[in-house]
């Protein structure tokens, strides 16, 4: 671990290699200790930090759930450190600044914070649904601030009003400008949006079945938030001539696709955006696509490090070799971490593929693939995906993937794609290989 920057980096994956090349699966683990660091009070300076809540104010969200948000978001101001810069959203088929009127950012302290949650209570439901334009507003407000970290809260309960295609534009125009943590709550909220979100914004997106828990989720992201010490990290990796990076992707504390994230940096190395990050650990699936070479030949197929913002090394880099072997049953052989990760990442794209079945009216593919995110869900243990799966379609034998589909789609289906990209960690038996 490196002393001043409190961030290290390990590997497991399978060392041999068949003679005619292939792929080598790595799971990269990287951890920091700098938030803890930094709470004990080492002489590191706490990084500027800003927030945005969205709220949904709809006309959908009219009685208990517009009642339960602001007291949500009551609960998640008074959670804010002072000096954090904020704003609230109140968010219809136009973004309008709640608090302040004046579209700015204000710091937290016990004045703004009256200031602000008056202005929540004040709030009332009724319109339309525009995530796009909410996400503008809180673009702006975060570019006119400049703080090193910026992170965002969006409620909706809805279905959002603008075409997909004006939603993907604004995720993009929005991407690296700031976090989003995406919730929805009461029925009409749609998963696929809630995780586009997540995934443009490197945030999390999940579902609350009862709105009385949103005071409890909102303190909490507002807590994460403010143990974050360090902003804009990325991961580092670099790959030898001939080998190329097929595909990256966060696999704890839940499934996010990086692969798309790329920044190259030169020919053979690129980094991928890693965020905020306080005292945690995150893993990592890294594909390698990798050429033959002669039997017992020992090459490096991919190092992997993180770098702080201008490129600057945060953690000793971690060494990823191969050894090329004729033998089939060395080549064959899977690291279990390796192999747990790939199964719970499968299991999520299982999900998906079998909601995005059902929606297009697909019962027979839509069976097959709930039947194999039944089995996988087994066959890894997560019986807390497996709950879920089971409140969307009744599961015949889970451990033969056998189910058959409940009559007409359901907010249970929505909840399980909307929760299925968490995943649960796996420990690390070895060092390496």
């Amino acid at each position: 671990m490196s002393e001043e920057t409190g961030f290290t980096v390990e590997a497991d994956w399978s060392p041999h290699l068949a003679v005619d090349g292939g792929v080598v699966d790595v799971i990269v683990t990287v951890t920091s200790t700098t938030g803890a660091a930094r709470a004990a009070g080492s002489r590191h300076a706490v990084p500027d930090v800003a927030q945005v809540i969205m709220v949904d104010c709809s006309g959908s969200m009219a009685g208990r759930e517009i009642e339960e948000a602001k007291r949500a978001t009551n609960a998640a101001i008074d959670a804010l450190r002072d000096g954090v810069r904020f704003a609230v959203i109140a968010g219809t088929e136009r973004a309008q600044a709640a608090f302040p009127v004046n579209q700015t950012l204000v710091p937290a302290n016990d004045r703004t914070r009256q200031e602000a949650k008056q202005a929540v209570r004040a709030m009332r439901a009724g319109g339309g649904t525009a995530i796009g334009q909410w996400l503008t507003l809180a673009r702006h407000l975060f570019a006119a601030d400049g703080a090193e970290i910026r992170h965002a809260i969006l409620l909706t309960d809805g279905a959002n009003g603008e075409t997909s295609g004006t939603l993907a534009r604004v995720l993009e125009e929005c991407s690296g400008a700031f976090v989003c943590d995406s919730r929805g709550v009461g029925r009409g909220w749609v998963a696929t949006e809630l995780r586009a979100i997540a995934a443009a914004l490197l945030g999390t997106a999940d579902a609350l079945v009862d709105s009385g828990d949103l005071a409890t989720e909102f303190r909490s992201m507002i807590e994460a938030q403010m143990g974050k010490v360090v902003a804009d990290v990325g991961l580092r990796l670099w790959t030898p001539a001939g080998s190329d990076v097929r595909a990256v992707k966060q696999v704890y504390p839940e499934v996010v696709d990086l692969t798309g994230r790329r920044a190259e940096v030169n020919a053979r190395s690129g980094d991928y955006p890693l965020g905020a990050w306080g005292a945690e650990s995150r893993d990592y699936h890294v594909s390698v696509a990798v050429p033959g070479a002669r039997p017992l030949e020992t090459r490096a197929v991919l190092r992997a490090g993180v770098v702080a913002r201008d490129g600057t090394s945060l953690a000793e880099q971690k060494l990823v070799t191969a050894t090329w072997t004729d033998d089939i049953e060395l080549s064959t052989q899977v690291n279990q971490r390796v192999r747990d990760y790939l199964g719970q990442t499968e299991l999520d794209e299982a999900v998906q593929e079998a909601l995005a079945a059902r929606k297009a009216g697909d019962t027979q593919k839509a069976t097959a693939k709930f039947g194999r995110a039944a089995k996988l869900a087994h066959e890894t243990g997560r019986s807390d995906t497996l709950k879920l799966i089971g409140q969307a379609v009744e599961i015949v034998d889970a451990r033969e993937g056998t189910v058959r589909l409940r009559a007409g789609a359901s907010r249970e289906e929505e909840m399980l794609g909307a929760r299925s990209q968490k995943t649960a960690r796996v420990g690390r038996a070895t060092r390496e290989g």
